[in-house]
């Protein structure tokens, strides 16, 4: 399944999966595989969400402990965590091609948080919060020519943006049904719950 780990490369013939030599997995006995057990369908699911927006283990279990503690379904909380977190709201609002970029734009310093520098790229955006690139040649020139490169990009509705000013606003907190990632939520539940 394409994670969109190299943003906008997936989209075309050079992403990884696309290509011929890969419809098969690897190894020489490939057409031996069994069926995955049970903790393996729920493992794989959980990995798919550390992998798409890269985190760690250890923050994602604070993530989970986090979406537990709440009211509502554990599994749509922790999406919507995960989805909140400042480095994915950068690459949401086009600012960044991929989330890597997005977290290095966040981590050197060039993304403001209500006019005040933010370089943790784990820090969540609360509604309202206006994210800005700071206001430096550098900064403006690198992700200007990413915004020019990605023209068509999809804006999510939890999110405002002005490309021309380089600055976004959160207007609500995303829903389920607006994370893009194809997951069954339950399932990381059940596999961090035991």
């Amino acid at each position: 399944m394409k994670l969109y780990l190299k943003g906008v490369r997936c989209e075309t013939a050079k992403c990884a999966i696309e290509k011929q030599w890969r419809n098969k997995p690897p190894g020489m006995h490939f057409w031996r595989r069994r069926r995955p057990s049970e903790y393996a369908i729920r493992l794989r699911e959980k990995q798919k969400l550390r992998w798409y927006y890269s985190v760690l283990e250890r923050q994602f279990r604070r993530f989970f402990a986090e979406a537990a503690r709440g009211k509502g379904s554990t599994g749509e909380r922790l999406l919507i965590l995960m989805e909140r977190r400042l480095d994915n709201v950068v690459y949401r609002l086009g600012f960044a091609p991929s989330r890597n970029a997005a977290r290095q734009l966040v981590n050197h310093g060039h993304v403001h948080v209500n006019g005040r520098r933010a370089n943790i790229s784990s820090m969540k955006v609360e509604v309202g919060d206006v994210i800005q690139i700071r206001d430096k040649k550098v900064s403006r020139d690198l992700v200007g020519r990413w915004i020019a490169e990605e023209e068509g990009r999809v804006i999510p509705q939890w999110l405002e943006v002005d490309a021309t000013n380089l600055r976004g606003e959160v207007k609500a907190l995303p829903a389920r049904d607006e994370v893009s990632i194809q997951l069954n939520e339950q399932l990381i539940v059940e596999f961090c719950s035991r």
